[in-house]
């Protein structure tokens, strides 16, 4: 993968460039899935962040969570979180994200130094999503959720490479100029 492509990655539709990583342990919690299910999607996030080299944690001292992940069947059952608006600082998101028809949603929080503080994840199971085979889909969630991607990401061994070359203690935990992307392609060998 080459710096350009990576640079790519993080760039938002305005052309901004933010490349940030968790500053802090993972603590994950998971809401609307079967049991079965649940144990597909808590090992991704184990793998995951064993790979990225990253701890994760029973709770977080400020939040409890800080990696919450919502599966719902359509939009509208969001109504059913308690506070969402307050959680998300979104008010209307259930009708926002019907309008769009999005399949997934997520949101970042970041603490002072720019690393991921906190996210939140939506996604509705009844749409294109549910045909989607639970360890991909795993998978797939994790990756979105460890670093602030600003384009849609497919899991393979690059981009698991790039996200543990992002992890790199050597490396600041966010980074706004694309130049860091020459960094991430670098150590990616090292991965």
């Amino acid at each position: 993968m080459t710096a350009d492509q990576i640079a790519t990655l993080f760039t938002r539709a305005d052309g901004t460039f933010l490349c940030a990583r968790w500053g802090r342990p993972v603590a994950p919690v998971i809401f609307g899935l079967a049991d079965e299910s649940l144990d597909i999607f808590r090992g991704a996030i184990r793998a995951g962040f064993a790979h990225a080299r990253h701890p994760l944690a029973e709770t977080d001292p400020d939040m409890g969570a800080n990696l919450m992940l919502f599966f719902v069947r359509d939009w509208p059952d969001l109504a059913d979180i308690p506070d969402l608006d307050r959680l998300t600082d979104a008010p209307g998101l259930p009708d926002r994200l019907a309008r769009t028809e999005a399949d997934q949603y997520r949101m970042f929080r970041f603490d002072a130094d720019g690393g991921i503080r906190a996210c939140l994840g939506f996604l509705r199971m009844g749409g294109r999503l549910a045909d989607s085979h639970p360890g991909h889909l795993a998978e797939a969630l994790f990756m979105r959720c460890a670093l602030t991607f600003a384009q849609d990401i497919v899991p393979s061994p690059a981009m698991a490479a790039l996200i543990r070359a992002a992890y790199d203690p050597v490396l600041p935990v966010a980074a706004t100029d694309p130049v860091h992307a020459m960094r991430l392609a670098a150590r990616m060998g090292d991965a």
